[in-house]
């Protein structure tokens, strides 16, 4: 959720040295934009999401169906999730903090029940014997090897500079009618880069901080 607020400035510098990245949206963002209705919503954030990844390399995008702003870490979000890492196998898994209190706030509930959901479905999707109705579909069970976490007091930082920095910023930005909605969004290269701006560095002006878990 919300990629483009800093981490898909990694995912431009993943993509550009041929790591293959999926994003799964586990819900459409259909309850995002007060004065339109969710039916109208869901396929214009759709095609403003695809519009974010092709910014930064992207090709694959799921976009579940599960009820926005009412998310819930449910054994439903777990099986979909699992499901989705067995069918991808990854590396690692990429979620946004679901700490309450974080940088700039109160952490919104669809954020902190998807960080908790995923959590739990990275193993879940490591253990045969969990959701064995996956099994029988051909998808078996898959260890992710790392879980990286945005938003929370990092032990590592990826380099953005450059050209995956000016990429993110063109993937915010094409959440054109979303951030429109918003009315007083602040404008997308200044957030980004007071964000992520560093000082100090030799060669280094923007990085991200991650949490990484190894697993």
């Amino acid at each position: 959720d919300d990629l483009e607020y800093g981490a898909s400035a990694a995912v431009a510098r993943w993509t550009s040295r041929d790591v293959t990245v999926s994003y799964l949206l586990l819900t459409a963002g259909e309850a995002g934009m007060r004065s339109r209705p969710p039916q109208e919503v869901a396929p214009l954030r759709a095609a403003e999401q695809r519009a974010a990844c092709e910014a930064v390399g992207v090709e694959d995008l799921v976009i579940l169906d599960l009820p926005d702003g009412a998310l819930e870490a449910s054994l439903e979000a777990r099986r979909r999730i699992a499901r989705r890492i067995r069918e991808f196998r990854p590396d690692a898994v990429l979620v946004p903090t679901w700490e309450l209190e974080v940088a700039w706030g109160l952490n919104h509930a669809d954020h902190r029940a998807a960080g908790l959901a995923t959590v739990d479905a990275v193993r879940d999707a490591d253990n045969p014997w969990v959701f064995p109705e996956l099994r029988d579909d051909g998808l078996e069970a898959w260890g992710t090897s790392r879980l990286l976490v945005t938003g929370t007091e990092p032990n590592h930082l990826v380099d953005i500079s450059g050209e995956p920095f000016e990429r993110a910023v063109r993937s915010l930005e094409a959440h054109e009618a979303y951030l429109a909605e918003l009315g007083d969004h602040m404008e997308p290269r200044a957030m980004l880069d007071g964000m992520t701006r560093v000082e100090g560095v030799d060669g280094v002006t923007h990085a991200l901080g991650i949490r990484i878990f190894e697993l």
